[in-house]
Formats: structure tokens, sequence, C-alpha cells
């Protein structure tokens, strides 16, 4: 069952968050976007860097480099340059053939991956969805905007690695 997404507020605390997207799709990829800036903004993220990448499938690549970055900034003690998490947005709809569905395979493998190789959260919020009803459920409206979610997932992921130390 779709939950809608929560009025939780997160304070940034210092925050650095980027967040990877894609163009294709862009009606509900901005959508989301937009969402997740805008609660970003309400929790007074200190700095906010967007990504902007062709299609789902060339997100992995641009989240690892900004979290190798991170993870290598962080370990020469810079960490005031260091992204807390990182966010990737996009929407991938499926077809008549199983294209769809090996994108957000290898998507949902590579950003797991990421993750756990460089120790930066990487919020995943590229979604494979059946239809165009379900886009404008999940993107366009507030109820359900997964761009909300992601970024107050992002928050709750900062903070907890935070907490952790080095």
């Amino acid at each position: 069952m779709l939950k809608p997404v929560s009025s939780k507020r997160f304070r940034a605390d210092g925050a650095q968050l980027a967040i990877v997207a894609s163009t294709y799709n862009a009606r509900y990829v901005n959508a989301m976007v937009q969402a997740a800036r805008d609660e970003l903004k309400r929790a007074r993220v200190k700095s906010v860097r967007i990504f902007r990448v062709p299609g789902a499938y060339e997100i992995p690549i641009v989240a690892a480099r900004l979290a190798r970055g991170a993870s290598r900034r962080a370990q020469t003690s810079t960490a005031s340059s260091t992204f807390s998490a990182i966010i990737c947005l996009g929407v991938i709809l499926r077809g008549e053939t199983a294209h769809a569905a090996h994108i957000g395979d290898a998507v949902s493998h590579a950003l797991m991956q990421v993750q756990l190789q460089y120790e930066v959260p990487v919020i995943h919020e590229v979604l494979l969805l059946e239809n165009e009803v379900q886009a404008r459920v999940r993107c366009l409206g507030r109820k359900h905007n997964r761009g909300t979610e992601a970024a107050q997932s992002a928050l709750a992921m900062a903070r907890v690695m935070a907490g952790l130390g080095p």
C-alpha cells in the first residue's frame, strides 16, 4: 500500500547534499527535484548541488564520483566540503520489453555498491513504475511525493552517519 509522506521536521545541522537527477521523463523527475529542494530548504540545509544526467542508467557513475570525492575529503579531514548524502532521482516507465527492468536492476545494484564502497549514504529514488498514473501519484502530488521522502531520508542518514564518527 502506498503510504503518504509524513510531515517530519528535520534540521540540517550543517549537512551538504547532492542531488543527481535524470532529464529523461523530465516532468516527473523535475517535480521530485523541486519537492526535495523545498524539503531541504525547510530543513535549512547549508548546501545543495544538483547534477543532471541524461537518464537513470547514468545516475550511478555520477553518484560514485561524488561519493568517492566525499570519502577522500573525509579521510583528509576537510569534511567541510564533503557531501553528507547523495539523493538519486529518476523515473523509469515500463514498456513492452524487459528493458526497463534491466535498467532498474542495474541502477539499484550500482547505487547500493556506491554507498557500501564509499560509506556515503545514497538515497535511491530512481523509480521503476508501471505507468504514468503511478508516476503522477509519486512525483507530481504532495501527498506521496518521493522527492520529499528522499530529502527526509538523506537528512536522517546524514545525522546517523555523523553520529557514528570516523
